[in-house]
């Protein structure tokens, strides 16, 4: 049985390390925090605004990040064609997580799997619940809405090429409420690649949740590791003594 992972995520808006939601700076959260506390894989999202980003400044974040990164770590953010792709990987992320291009260019999926295989690509779902209770997926960066349900493009990308999604509950995120575990577990039931779910993880139960509940490969959060330097191993530890099989 595979072992369940436990990710953070950090996101970058103008090449400054954000915490979530809120967006407030945390200056005290670094790779080399990340490293020593056991954490599984990292991901680094640049969630500036596309007429504001600049892929060189979010591009020497990453290289600074790779030179001190021991775990695998996946980028995304701006990723428009294969030379994007090909730029982050070379600059030492395992993985390239893409997400407006799978529904405006979703053939670059299919070349970039093609090019550096399907465990390097990554594609990064953002999900709202409309009010009339319908899940609806969201681009760039969740703020604009498309026609697409979660479950039918999660089997798409996956038809395409896509080694794993990161499916993320956009209303859910920062919140520290749980994650939606019903949006979760659909859409890990519709396909047979890895899913990693994000947004809303505000405690150790969220993340059994995340696992039992909704049958997630992987949980992710960035809010809960801000507040200790041990909030990691006690995570896993807490999983460990609910049956979970997780790494030490």
């Amino acid at each position: 049985m595979l072992r369940k992972r436990v990710i953070t995520v950090l996101t970058f808006n103008d090449g400054i390390l954000f915490r979530t939601k809120t967006f407030i700076p945390d200056y005290r959260y670094t790779v080399n925090f990340v490293d020593a506390w056991s954490i599984d894989e990292i991901v680094l999202l640049d969630v500036t605004r596309p007429e504001r980003r600049d892929p060189e400044l979010f591009s020497s974040v990453v290289a600074k990040f790779s030179k001190n990164c021991f775990v695998p770590m996946c980028v995304g953010g701006g990723v428009r064609d294969l030379d994007d792709v090909k730029r982050y990987l070379d600059l030492g992320a395992d993985k390239v997580a893409i997400n407006t291009q799978a529904i405006e260019q979703p053939e670059l999926i299919t070349k970039a799997a093609k090019r550096f295989g399907s465990q390097s690509v990554v594609v990064s779902i953002d999900v709202r619940k409309e009010s009339s209770g319908v899940y609806r997926v969201y681009k760039n960066c969740g703020r604009h809405p498309t026609q697409w349900q979660p479950e039918e493009l999660a089997q798409r990308v996956e038809g395409l090429g896509a080694g794993e999604i990161l499916l993320t509950a956009v209303e859910k995120d920062g919140s520290l409420e749980g994650y939606d575990n019903k949006l979760n577990a659909d859409v890990v039931k519709s396909v047979k690649i890895p899913v990693i779910v994000c947004g809303g993880a505000g405690k150790w139960k969220d993340f059994a949740d995340g696992f039992m509940v909704a049958g997630a490969d992987a949980v992710a959060t960035t809010n809960v590791y801000h507040f200790t330097e041990t909030s990691i191993k006690s995570a896993k530890q807490y999983l460990s003594r609910r049956g979970l099989n997780v790494r030490s």
